[in-house]
């Protein structure tokens, strides 16, 4: 009997683990003894998308090709439930019938899912670019404002949390507008941030950059405050500032889907999975965790893989191999991710490049931009539909970082 590994999620990790886990059972010579599935509800890696991306249609890319080329099966439908006690899963088809679905190893990369307070008005005023239909929807809202009356509340973007996606968020509306009412229009965009610093987890090296864009960009950044209220026109802060506004836009922090709460052992303030150097799900025999799923240690001086697309690519390498590693007698290969950069687009003015979690800022405008627009357009994409090509940079140590 065949040994089956199951892949729950088809974003940057489940993929790269499917692709992983493939080239590893390829290396030892079993294609004739595993079989490997993904379940998603379609053939696609959908890449969350920033504001400023506008080519829609290229964010959903149909790997089902890719899958073909490597040897993995592609299951539509979700997995709603996992007993680990008797490896298995209830899938649920996309026609809606469910049926369990036994496993050797499985591996969870269902990704993280945007976090919504109890804040009244939130879920019902506010947009978000969590997912690909959700930015289409605000973008389509902010299209539509041309033909508005011109008003305060409506010349008015604000945008909610002040961390990676809201400073990308916020530096790329005043051209968004501009190109929209035209240059003439009485903008105004705030950023409203709980911490007393904006961005308050990218570090002090980044930060005076990112203050001057904002200025450059004439955004305004309110700090130390929250939002107390959200209505169809308005927001109202902690403090009581009210603000008139037809266009809020949340980007609060994400949280591990829920699937996670299936996998016994401690899960971290995220819901993330604990797990050990090789994406074991902590005292879960046959459970790997990967991307926004696993918590683990980056490197050896205390640093957590962040929830990223940068630490899903190597995530979903490495726990795919080891998946496979167990199963067909190869050596097991322990996740470390000891280079750490990030890109951050900061609109007109630019964007900046830091290495290291310290953030030390190593490039920054047009250069920086450049950068960026290669790492979201080229890197983080598919690679074609061959098998060899997919297996040259599947390796659970291959990393692409500038």
């Amino acid at each position: 009997m065949k040994n089956e590994i199951l892949i729950a999620g088809s974003g940057f990790s489940g993929m790269w683990s499917a692709i992983s886990a493939a080239r590893a059972v390829s290396l030892a010579g079993r294609e004739d003894d595993v079989n490997i599935t993904i379940v998603s509800p379609s053939p696609n890696l959908h890449i969350r998308p920033r504001f400023y991306e506008t080519a829609f249609d290229e964010m959903a890319p149909d790997i089902e090709p890719l899958l073909a080329a490597v040897g993995v099966k592609h299951l539509c439908g979700t997995v709603e439930s996992v007993n680990t006690r008797n490896n298995d899963v209830v899938f649920k088809s996309s026609d809606g019938v469910s049926s369990a679905i036994s496993y050797d190893r499985f591996i969870l990369a269902t990704g993280s899912q945007l976090c919504l307070p109890e804040i009244p008005g939130l879920k019902e005023h506010s947009f978000n670019i969590d997912q690909l239909h959700e930015a289409i929807t605000l973008n389509n809202h902010l299209k539509g404002l041309a033909s508005w009356e011109s008003t305060v509340a409506r010349n008015t973007v604000i945008v909610v949390g002040g961390g990676f996606t809201g400073i990308e968020t916020a530096l790329e509306i005043p051209q968004r507008l501009r190109a929209i009412f035209g240059d003439d229009s009485k903008l105004r965009v705030v950023i409203i941030e709980q911490s007393s610093e904006i961005g308050p987890t990218l570090g002090a090296g980044p930060r005076p950059l990112i203050q001057e864009a904002f200025t450059e960009c004439g955004v305004e950044v309110m700090t130390s405050t929250g939002v107390k209220s959200i209505s169809s026109d308005a927001v109202i802060t902690d403090a009581g500032v009210y603000i008139p506004s037809n266009t809020v836009i949340w980007t609060g922090g994400p949280r591990a889907q829920s699937l996670a709460q299936h996998i016994e052992g401690e899960h971290d303030r995220f819901g993330r999975v604990c797990a050990d150097q090789y994406l074991r799900a902590q005292g879960v025999e046959s459970v790997f965790v990967t991307g926004d799923m696993a918590m683990v240690a980056a490197d050896d001086k205390g640093n957590i893989a962040a929830m990223s697309c940068q630490h899903a690519l190597s995530l979903g390498r490495v726990s795919g191999y080891n998946a496979a590693a167990e199963l067909v007698g190869l050596p097991m290969h322990p996740y470390s991710q000891s280079k750490y950069v990030t890109c951050l687009d900061l609109g007109t003015w630019g964007a900046v490049y830091t290495e290291g979690w310290d953030r030390e800022v190593c490039m920054q405008r047009k250069e920086a931009k450049e950068l960026k627009q290669t790492i979201n357009t080229q890197w983080i994409y598919p690679p074609e539909a061959d098998r060899d090509a997919a297996f040259a940079v599947a390796a659970p140590d291959y990393v692409i970082v500038p």
